[in-house]
């Protein structure tokens, strides 16, 4: 089944688990003559489902959905259609999420906390094939890419290397065995890169692990 507004119009699948807030974006969008919402789904399963049955030009899609994610969604989504355009659409304006939207298959990112008119905008781009990020993004992504050149410059090559392999999840004796050192010479690589990094936890390593590219 597929919904046939006239030539030219940019056919819309909405993807959000709050009803009203759908509402709102449905009214957002229908208000731009270029555009038509043609069918709404509140998780991963229905977005698959409508994706399948509409094939829209633009999937705009939240990542909190309940369940599977809407990164996840995203890159099932494109692995079935890899033509599809999807734009995601969410409170997270970390360079983070928006990272890994890019590498799922989106391909624009607009935070909710933008002004409206950004979000028809961000349609129109993506309907273009056009990449688009809304400012405030744009900006955490490009104090990540600042941040992560500054980590990289204060760990030397082997520190490099271990943080690499603790990332993938290595233990210490294997990444040990793996670089020809001892398990100790890899637990004191850690403890200087977690201090050169200011990590205190596995988690904070991991996640500057990624902004260096390491994941």
């Amino acid at each position: 089944m597929s919904a046939h507004p006239p030539a030219g119009v940019i056919r819309v699948l909405l993807v959000d688990d709050h009803a009203v807030v759908r509402q709102g974006y449905h009214r957002l969008l229908a208000s731009d003559p270029a555009m038509k919402v043609v069918a709404e789904a509140a998780s991963s399963a229905e977005a698959l489902e409508r994706d399948r049955e509409y094939s829209p030009d633009v999937v705009v899609l939240d990542i909190a959905l309940p369940g599977v994610s809407g990164i996840e969604t995203v890159r099932r989504i494109v692995a079935r259609r890899p033509a599809a355009r999807v734009l995601m659409f969410s409170m997270y304006q970390d360079a983070i999420y928006a990272s890994r939207a890019f590498e799922a298959g989106a391909l624009g990112y607009v935070s909710k906390a933008s002004a409206p008119e950004l979000l028809v905008r961000a349609v129109r781009a993506v309907a273009a094939g056009e990449r688009y990020v809304s400012p405030d993004v744009e900006q955490a992504l490009l104090a990540c890419s600042a941040r992560g050149t500054e980590l990289a410059a204060v760990l030397s090559s082997r520190e490099h290397e271990v943080l690499r392999l603790l990332t993938n999840g290595y233990e210490l004796r294997e990444i040990g065995e793996r670089l020809g050192v001892s398990t100790k010479t890899v637990a004191n690589h850690q403890s200087a890169i977690k201090h050169k990094l200011g990590a205190t936890s596995a988690l904070q390593l991991i996640l500057l692990a990624r902004q260096l590219g390491l994941s």
